[in-house]
């Protein structure tokens, strides 16, 4: 690695870029493998949100916490019994801790030696008189991409700068577990944190303003709530936060709804109510670059901001906040700055997972989107107790709804709400992005008892019943 302190002002780079995260290691290696001379510049922790306190520490822990509810679900089988539980919350962590190290040594810090064309640089960046300035020293760089990435975001609570929350990041790091945990926030990391300390053990109550998921249509909202509170966590939606306070027990949220105001207490609470694009301190304003009202900066198809040669991409442009999407973006951007604005970003299918169980995970266009773009469309809601795979395991939580063009019988988007619906939605994607119909989906040869064979009989619910049908017979 290269000190920034003895970094030469001389000779420059032809792409400067910072964040040594997803989506600044996308951007360094494509520029390198297209032969440019790269300055990847990190500051803090190499490898970013995901690997360190985002996707992999989360989702090996849901794991586990699904391995502990799993014990007792499957009681549902007749002639089974038994239970699990957690015995050393401060084991599981310290695996939990292992896994990250390891994958951020493989994946992010041995994979330098290998790109000779990239220098990484540990130093603070920041615009000074329109010069780029790593630590205390200039940069001259031809191109720049900017993959700062993103931190949790604190809502404007009354009280809250008073309390001690808890964030997704510093909730993973917990080197004990609460009795009682205030989740505030009921999008991904909400529903996806709050299920898993609720199967760990801890009595958990989701606030959240909206409704949980609300990007989702509100059915698949409605189910999901349904099946967190048969176990026992509550949710308090569409509420309005008064103030929250610290007391001697842990918090109090005062918040109010369709029902009179009502305190919740908990021993700790966690914040869950977005992030913050990490654009601030760099001093981006004054180099031309905008933000919008969130912080997030600005670009266009091409992931170009509005000043000629700085290009943005991941977390800190505020929209399409998945790991997968900022490697994407990050290497459109190298490929525009070096090449010419020749590759468009394009998310219309993008997948979106959600890793409650049952998982949901979402691509194209909702019902809600499409009906408010003006869009004349058909819907198809299948439940899971129609789906053969579900039937034989015994657990029929969860439904399937797609969207299609009401004349073109184009698919245009949907949803899959099941116990396996991440590992499905893929399908959907494919579908989707080579314009299907919903008919040619129907008319697919799909594997019988999987779950993405729902996706068969979704399509085929648009024109008849299938219930009628025998086994494979559609």
């Amino acid at each position: 690695m290269t000190d920034c302190c003895t970094l030469p002002t001389r000779d420059g780079f032809d792409v400067a870029v910072i964040g040594a995260g997803s989506a600044g290691f996308s951007a360094a290696i494509t520029a390198a493998e297209l032969g440019a001379k790269v300055a990847l510049v990190g500051h803090g922790t190499i490898g970013g949100t995901c690997v360190n306190v985002g996707c992999v520490p989360s989702k090996t822990l849901i794991r586990a916490a699904e391995a502990v509810h799993g014990g007792l679900a499957a009681r549902r089988f007749p002639g089974l019994g038994g239970t699990i539980a957690l015995e050393d919350w401060r084991e599981l962590a310290a695996a939990k801790n292992e896994l990250v190290a390891g994958l951020r040594q493989k994946k992010y810090v041995d994979l330098l030696p290998a790109y000779p064309g990239v220098s990484y640089i540990e130093g603070k960046a920041r615009f000074a008189d329109s010069a780029l300035i790593v630590g205390d020293a200039p940069m001259p760089a031809d191109k720049i991409i900017l993959a700062m990435g993103a931190r949790a975001a604190a809502p404007p609570i009354p009280g809250l700068d008073s309390v001690a929350f808890l964030t997704s990041t510093s909730a993973l790091a917990l080197d004990r577990l609460p009795k009682s945990l205030l989740v505030i926030g009921g999008g991904v990391i909400g529903v996806e944190l709050g299920q898993m300390f609720a199967r760990l053990g801890v009595a958990i109550t989701i606030c959240c303003r909206s409704r949980l998921l609300p990007e989702l249509d509100p059915d698949v909202s409605a189910a999901l709530r349904g099946y967190l509170e048969a176990e026992g966590i509550r949710v308090c939606a569409g509420v309005r936060y008064q103030r929250i306070e610290q007391t001697a027990g842990g918090v109090e949220l005062t918040c109010d709804g369709s029902a009179p105001s009502s305190t919740i207490a908990a021993e700790q609470v966690l914040i869950a109510t977005g992030r913050q694009p990490n654009s601030d301190g760099l001093g981006l304003e004054g180099r031309g670059v905008a933000l919008d009202p969130h912080g997030g900066i600005i670009v266009d198809d091409y992931l170009e901001t509005g000043e000629p040669g700085i290009y943005a991409a991941g977390d800190v442009t505020g929209r399409d906040q998945f790991v997968y999407m900022a490697a994407y973006g990050a290497k459109l951007a190298a490929r525009n700055a070096l090449e010419g604005n020749l590759h468009r970003y394009d998310n219309s299918a993008m997948p979106v997972v959600v890793f409650t169980d049952p998982q949901v995970a979402s691509v194209g266009l909702t019902e809600t989107a499409a009906r408010a773009q003006g869009l004349d469309v058909k819907v198809s809601l299948l439940p899971l107790d129609a789906v053969p795979r579900a039937l034989a395991a015994r657990d029929t939580r969860g439904l399937i709804k797609l969207v299609a063009d009401k004349a073109s019988d184009r698919l245009l988007g949907g949803q899959i709400m099941a116990p396996e619906g991440a590992d499905s939605i893929q399908t959907l994607v494919l579908a989707i992005k080579h314009g299907m119909s919903a008919a040619d989906l129907g008319a697919t040869i799909f594997p019988y008892l999987t779950t993405v064979e729902g996706l068969k009989l979704a399509a085929q619910t648009f024109d008849k019943d299938v219930a009628k049908l025998s086994c494979c017979a559609g």
